[in-house]
């Protein structure tokens, strides 16, 4: 049977053991994300994951324009923490699926549905100012009122096991301590311009309004987690997104 690990998880498990055996010692700064991408053969976001994976150990300390630097020798309790999907595996998975729901509900979203997905908004606007814990549920149940307007019960299931699957994750759980101390909220402007696309109606529209909102979104949590400085370069973003955003 094959190795059914998933990609972060091999180089995770990969640098523990380098950490473990002295290969990078403690107040060492690891590789850059770009040559451990080269080395192991995989996306940069990849190579994040596995980052905030040895984080979550105790292993690694992120120093923001400094570098990923080893802190210790093994994890904390001696063993590795648990591990669930990845962050931008998630989005991954959000923007394709999501999209085309968002396609499909187009043409059967209802105008009290519609109204619904309104207030929402306003739910957003309003605890982007107070509580972005809130607006981050409001964003939530936009994006399931969107399926469930498909009518199509496999669909609103698939949508919501991947925001369930978000809420489990320890990984997305630091990935948004990180962005919301960066000052990263749901942005209203995109979640406003899938709504005017349903209610026109517009199925190809609300499908590009809808992916191109998630784009942004791993485009924003790649930015603000970035832990080298020199590595923002704008060429290094169109690089990730044309990966994780390509129609």
């Amino acid at each position: 049977m094959g190795d059914t690990r998933r990609r972060y998880e091999k180089i995770a498990e990969e640098l523990r053991a380098e950490i473990a055996s002295g290969t990078y010692a403690v107040g060492q700064r690891l590789p850059s994300e770009r040559e451990l991408a080269q080395r192991f053969k995989v996306s940069r976001p990849s190579v994040r994951e596995a980052t905030i994976a040895l984080e979550l150990d105790g292993l690694v300390e992120v120093r923001y324009g400094s570098g990923v630097h080893v802190i210790a020798t093994s994890p904390k309790g001696g063993v590795a923490g648990v591990t669930d999907f990845g962050p931008f595996e998630l989005l991954e998975a959000r923007r394709a699926i999501e999209s085309e729901t968002c396609a499909l509900a187009a043409k059967r979203i209802t105008p009290e549905q519609l109204s619904e997905l309104a207030t929402l908004i306003g739910e957003m606007r309003e605890e982007n100012e107070h509580n972005v814990t809130q607006s981050e549920d409001a964003d939530r149940r936009f994006h399931e009122l969107i399926a469930e307007s498909t009518g199509n019960s496999a669909l609103f299931a698939a949508v919501k096991t991947l925001w369930d699957a978000r809420k489990r994750s320890p990984q997305y759980k630091l990935l948004s301590q990180k962005v919301r101390a960066k000052g990263v909220k749901p942005r209203i402007d995109e979640h406003t311009r899938v709504v005017d696309a349903l209610k026109r109606g517009d199925s190809n529209g609300a499908r590009t309004a809808m992916r191109d909102h998630l784009a942004r979104v791993i485009d924003e949590l790649l930015k603000s987690t970035e832990a080298e400085a020199h590595e923002r370069a704008s060429a290094e973003i169109a690089e990730k997104r044309r990966k994780y955003t390509a129609a």
